[in-house]
């Protein structure tokens, strides 16, 4: 395991100072790092409310303790401030993406993307009794009962992954392509798959270092 997943980066800012304070509180009087991920994975989870609509265009709004203090985020957001999270516990962690079709995206939702298919959902690997295990912290849990959703259980030990059905049998979460663990998020591919969704103007990107040429553009 290379030890870079345990060091912050200017997303994961795991030394960040509020970050530390909240794991340590959450993780007071524990020593199993199994019990500690799962501990950390349903604070994200419900305390940082799911939101679509925040920003997500600039590398500051994905900062781990932006996230954290702001209390919500979008699914990428939530993986970041779990993967900082955890590496503030001494808990190695990267970040993971993968596109998937929600089939039960609201309408309004879907008359705005023009699509039920999302190419860059992200999850956090943790690396827990040495092997990496995937922890998806986006739906909380007052979200999932309001819509009937199934909420994601992590125990620390086997992988936890959006469930295929909602509570009435319905199809929910389809896994299209796992592209894998990143070192950071790829902001290029996230800003041009806004763009296309008309999510975000592209005039909003003017002096910045975007490249959408540059943009994994696999769907």
């Amino acid at each position: 395991m290379d030890e870079k997943y345990l060091r912050p980066t200017p997303t994961i800012d795991s030394d960040n100072r509020a970050i530390g304070a909240k794991v340590r509180e959450l993780a007071a009087g524990k020593s199993n790092q199994a019990e500690i991920s799962s501990i950390l994975f349903y604070f994200v989870r419900d305390a940082i409310s799911y939101n679509l609509y925040v920003n997500k265009h600039m590398p500051e709004h994905f900062r781990a303790s932006s996230t954290l203090e702001r209390g919500q985020g979008y699914c990428v957001q939530k993986a970041v401030l779990l993967a900082a999270m955890a590496r503030a516990a001494g808990i190695p962690a990267r970040l993971g993406f993968a596109k998937i079709r929600n089939n039960l995206v609201p309408q309004k939702v879907l008359s705005l993307l023009g699509t039920d298919i999302f190419p860059w959902h992200g999850y956090t690997d943790l690396y827990l009794s040495g092997k990496w295990v995937k922890a998806t912290p986006a739906f909380d849990v007052r979200m999932c009962r309001e819509n009937r959703f199934i909420p994601v259980e992590f125990d620390g030990r086997a992988d936890a992954r959006f469930p295929q059905y909602d509570l009435d049998g319905r199809p929910h979460i389809e896994y299209l392509l796992d592209r894998g663990p990143r070192d950071e998020v790829p902001l290029n591919d996230i800003r041009s798959a806004l763009i296309e969704r008309n999510m975000l103007d592209p005039a909003e990107l003017v002096g910045t270092d975007f490249d959408m040429d540059q943009a994994d553009t696999r769907e």
